[in-house]
């Protein structure tokens, strides 16, 4: 899906206003001109995921895996002491982050500038001419809504209570939020968007659309929603439809999972795209998952220049977490051998693990091919193996868990407690969906966070002397949720969560 940078804002365009719906526009194409071709939306549609492929990406140091992976126990990065520019990512995995952390402004940024893209759409969409083709615009507002959802989704887990912004800015006034939502009130329009989204939106595409949200993308959606909130039976039901498809299965081999030579395949549900065959579009994570004094020795096609990050780098708890014989852990960690890493307190001895199942050979310089998973069908029977256990419905929940254990290599489970189950499927999402951005979300919807953190800490500081001189990981429950950006609380007089 090619990435697409309009950003079309009806009326007066505040160019000048430094505010969080400050959206520079990028295209000289005006909404009064624009929008009048089902062809057009589609255009400002692909602009809408275009912002989940530069919020997942990142630059350099700020992509969604700093939020969402590396602030819990899977991963951590390999500290350079020649290279201090990317503090704020580091404060972010150790407990550190205040309210200017531009880490956390850059999320939030991205996150709303792909919600406006979308409130342009949905306020523009009735005036387009469909004809006959009803499914067609039934698509794409059920593209915009999925879209709208999972951004405010991600946004009211990380932050709480946001600005609800639900229309395109036409006037000065509407730049400035108006406070912040509820969290109940932005749960309340996040289901709303994606229950429509789930009546509009179509089962599959033709091939050469995919990567476009889907049926089962927005069930899953609704599905982690209902699990967040533990609202367990309605979690069911969403992702007994998925199930029920007979659309979806797991692929044989974990590894070509991730292989992006089989990009969409069975298993993928909901996949942000990249290609390295064009600028711009291409995925990096390689680069920056790699230790940074392994230049191009893990590169599987063409590179060039020194490594200067290594964030997501995997830690001593998640490599333990893994069984004996389990096959996943080969395909997601891979290590880095050199006598000089003796030096870094994330080797263990002359090795240094680092994120293999974004790993592949990739043709084009410093450009690799991999999309980034969102939602696959792994999930799908682990969710509904947790939200049937829950409901006290533990054998029925076994069958699910264990298709999973079984692609793994690893004998069923039979017999267990529901404690004993609840367990278990917790610990089956951390190892499937390893360095997916799925953990930090996971500990905090299953109420692990802050005992899981807190152990994770003083087992870090006893690794790192540097940790331990610097105390880092003072984990108070006030951490739970990000710091509204500075820059938001001051321009849009926000209030700012406890603590900060």
């Amino acid at each position: 899906m090619k990435r697409y940078t309009l950003i079309l804002i009806a009326g007066l365009l505040v160019a000048s206003c430094d505010s969080l719906i400050d959206v520079q526009p990028q295209s000289d194409i005006s909404t009064e001109t624009f929008f009048r071709t089902p062809a057009q939306v589609d255009q400002a549609i692909l602009g809408a995921y275009g912002y989940l492929q530069t919020l997942y990406s990142g630059t350099d140091w700020n992509g969604a895996f700093v939020m969402l992976e590396m602030r819990s126990d899977n991963t951590t990065y390999q500290f350079n002491v020649d290279n201090r520019g990317a503090l704020h990512a580091e404060q972010i995995d150790e407990f550190r982050e205040q309210s200017e952390n531009v880490v956390l402004q850059f999320f939030w940024q991205i996150s709303y500038q792909g919600i406006y893209q979308t409130n342009v759409v949905l306020d523009r969409i009735e005036s387009v001419d469909y004809g006959n083709n009803t499914a067609l615009k039934d698509q794409h507002i059920g593209e915009a809504k999925f879209l709208r959802a999972f951004n405010y989704f991600n946004l009211v887990r990380l932050f709480g209570g946001v600005p609800l912004k639900l229309h395109e800015i036409k006037t000065p006034s509407e730049v400035y939020a108006e406070g912040r939502a509820s969290v109940d009130e932005v749960y309340a329009q996040i289901l709303s968007d994606v229950q429509d989204a789930v009546q509009k939106l179509p089962w599959t595409y033709p091939a050469e659309q995919a990567g476009r949200a889907a049926k089962g993308a927005a069930l899953m959606l609704l599905a982690e929603v209902h699990m967040t909130r533990h609202n367990f039976s309605e979690a069911r039901a969403a992702l007994e439809q998925i199930v029920n498809a007979g659309i979806y299965e797991l692929l044989p081999d974990y590894a070509e999972v991730f292989n992006p030579a089989n990009k969409n395949h069975r298993e993928s549900i909901f996949e942000i795209q990249y290609s390295n065959n064009y600028e711009g579009e291409e995925a990096n994570w390689i680069f920056l998952f790699a230790p940074f004094n392994s230049g191009c020795a893990l590169m599987q096609g063409p590179c060039q220049g020194a490594r200067v990050f290594a964030w997501n780098i995997p830690t001593r708890d998640m490599l333990e977490a893994y069984e004996f014989g389990d096959l996943r852990k080969d395909v997601s960690i891979g290590w880095y051998e050199d006598p000089s890493n003796v030096q870094y307190d994330v080797a263990i001895g002359d090795s240094i693990p680092y994120v293999k199942k974004f790993a592949w050979p990739f043709n084009a310089l410093n450009r690799t091919n991999e999309n980034w998973p969102v939602y696959r069908y792994a999930e799908t029977l682990l969710l509904l193996a947790e939200a049937l256990n829950e409901e006290g419905r533990t054998a029925e929940a076994e069958p699910y868990l264990n298709a999973v254990r079984a692609r793994a290599g690893l004998s069923p489970l039979t017999g267990l407690s529901q404690e004993e189950f609840r367990q278990a499927v917790w610990h089956e999402q951390r190892v499937e969906l390893a360095f997916e951005n799925k953990r930090w979300f996971q500990l905090l919807r299953t109420g692990q966070a802050l005992d899981v953190m807190r152990a994770h800490g003083e087992r870090m500081r006893q690794i790192s002397e540097r940790l331990a001189r610097e105390n880092a990981y003072q984990i108070e429950p006030y951490r739970l949720l990000y710091p509204i950006p500075l820059r938001e609380v001051i321009l849009n007089n926000l209030e700012q969560n406890p603590g900060y």
